[in-house]
Order: structure tokens, then C-alpha cells, then sequence
């Protein structure tokens, strides 16, 4: 059966809106999942001790602070590490590089941002982790800061790569204009390339958050999984735990239903919302110099 242009258009179209509805159902789904089993830790343990300072569910103990700070500490840490690299490894293959280093570079930083976390978790461990030991004269090399470094190396690739396809999306015109007019080379990835990129850019960076955010295996064999409250700048040098590492090491061994078990869905109803802030922040930004950019071209 051979059918028109007309009606294979309209099967695509409808196909297209299926999947772009479906993501959202399952969004959804997801939400809903994380609510139902993690809503009724709500009512199992009070709100002050469900906020305290204090993780240790033997003895009943479901104080979240110190996993939302552990996870806060490591996620900054590793933007500070991640960002500044990230946009200028991506300038440098996309503005500066020369054609040969840009095939080589590229394909190089995509490998990279496929390796299995747990093998960068292993690497954190034997070199990572003895080497800070070594060179800051700590007690242990399994830090905040071993998390921190390890997670912006993994958030690197995910920035350079989405970084760099937007500014590959820039037309040439912008560059030869400002050449045109007398601005240097650095002057012009400045002030014209990286501007009209900057909504690309700016997902970029949030991609490397979420993904700082949301990593587990590699932060947790490198932090050291201590629920302590990072309260102090000195705590950017001790054990902490995160949010992912408590779920994926406690999760297998608690009992379906029980408090434990609902302070864990209750965790992770905290990481989904956190990330919605992440993304939803990121879109509304870009969404503004989008609608900025529409009105000066206007």
C-alpha cells in the first residue's frame, strides 16, 4: 500500500507529539512513584528529626542534612572544577584548534564522557584518593574534595561536548564581522561567539550539574560515605556522604515499607525536585536571552 505525502506526513507529525507527550508522562510516572512510597516518611518521622544532623537508621536516626550538604559541597565543588574547563576546552576546538587537533579532539572527549563511572570510581581510589592523601597530608584521600575533582572530570566531556555544538551553530558572518571591523581573535570569541552561544552554553553547564548531581557509583567509592554535616570550610577535606550513595548502599537491605525505606523514597523525591530547579532555571534563562535576542534583532 503506498500512501500520499499527505498522510505520511500526518502518521510523523502525530508520531512526533506521541513521544514528546510520552517523556512527559513518564516524567510523571516517576514523580508519582518517588511520592507514594517516599510522601509517607512524612508522617512516620517528625519533620524536625527528618531534618536533623544526624544519619543513622539502626537506631531510628533519619537526619537528611548531611546528605543534602555532602551532595550540595560535592556538586559545587565539581562546577568550579568542571565549568571554567569545560567552556574553554570547548572554545579552544571549536575556535582555535586547528583542523587535524579538532578530528582528534572531538571523538576523544565523546570516549571520554562514555566510560562507566565505576571505572573512574576505581581510578579515584587508587590514584586519586592516595595522591591527595599524600600531597594535602590528610588522614584519608577519601574527601569532598576526591568527589569534587573526580565528578568535574566526569562532567567535563558532557560540557565540552554540548558546548561545542553550540558554538559550532554560530554563522561564520558573526566571526568575519567583528574580524571586519577590527576586533582581535580573542575579542571576538568574547564578545560575539560566546554571547550568541550563550544559551547553548548555559544547557551545557547545566547538563554537567545534573550529571554531578545525579552521579552515584563514582562519588560513592571516592567521598568516603560518612553522614557528617560539611559545616565548616575544612569540611571540603573530610568524608561526607551524598544523597545517590546513601540510596544505592542502603536500598537493598532495608524491608519494603518500613520507615527506613520510606526516608530513602523521601530522598529521592528531594534529588528528582532539586534537578526540576536545575533544569526549569536553565530553561527559563534561556528562554529570556532568547526572547532578548528576538527583540534586538527586531
Amino acid at each position: 500500500i503506498r500512501l500520499s505525502s499527505e498522510a505520511i506526513e500526518f502518521i510523523v507529525t502525530r508520531l512526533i507529539k506521541t513521544f514528546g507527550y510520552s517523556a512527559i508522562l513518564f516524567v510523571g510516572l516517576i514523580f508519582y512513584f518517588l511520592w507514594s512510597n517516599g510522601i509517607a516518611a512524612l508522617g512516620e518521622v517528625s519533620i524536625a528529626d527528618l531534618f536533623s544532623i544526624r544519619w543513622y537508621p539502626i537506631e531510628s536516626y533519619y537526619g537528611i542534612l548531611p546528605l543534602i550538604g555532602g551532595s550540595l559541597v560535592v556538586t559545587f565543588g565539581a562546577a568550579l572544577v568542571a565549568v571554567p574547563i569545560g567552556i574553554a576546552t570547548a572554545v579552544f576546538i571549536s575556535e582555535i584548534a586547528p583542523r587535524w587537533a579538532r578530528e582528534v579532539l572531538k571523538p576523544l572527549v565523546e570516549v571520554l564522557g562514555g566510560l562507566p563511572s565505576v571505572v573512574l570510581g576505581f581510578l579515584g581510589i587508587q590514584l586519586l584518593s592516595p595522591f591527595l592523601r599524600q600531597a594535602l597530608n590528610l588522614p584519608t584521600g577519601l574527601t569532598a574534595l576526591a568527589g569534587s575533582l573526580l565528578l568535574g572530570g566526569i562532567a567535563i566531556p558532557t560540557i565540552v561536548s554540548v558546548a561545542e555544538d553550540a558554538l559550532d551553530t554560530v554563522p561564520n558572518s558573526y566571526r568575519q564581522a567583528a574580524l571586519a571591523l577590527g576586533a582581535t581573535e580573542w575579542q571576538t570569541i568574547w564578545n560575539v561567539t560566546l554571547p550568541a552561544a550563550k544559551t547553548g552554553v548555559l544547557t551545557a553547564v547545566m547538563l554537567g550539574i545534573g550529571r554531578s548531581l545525579g552521579e552515584t557509583m563514582a562519588v560513592m567509592m571516592v567521598t568516603g560515605n560518612a553522614p557528617v554535616m560539611p559545616l565548616q570550610l575544612n569540611s571540603l577535606f573530610r568524608p561526607i556522604r551524598t544523597m545517590t550513595a546513601t540510596i544505592a548502599s542502603e536500598m537493598g537491605e532495608v524491608a519494603s515499607g518500613s520507615q527506613h525505606y520510606e526516608v530513602l523514597f523521601f530522598i529521592g523525591i528531594i534529588l528528582f525536585l532539586l534537578s526540576l530547579v536545575i533544569n526549569v532555571s536553565a530553561s527559563l534563562v534561556s528562554t529570556r536571552s532568547r526572547g532578548r535576542a528576538e527583540r534586538l534583532l527586531s
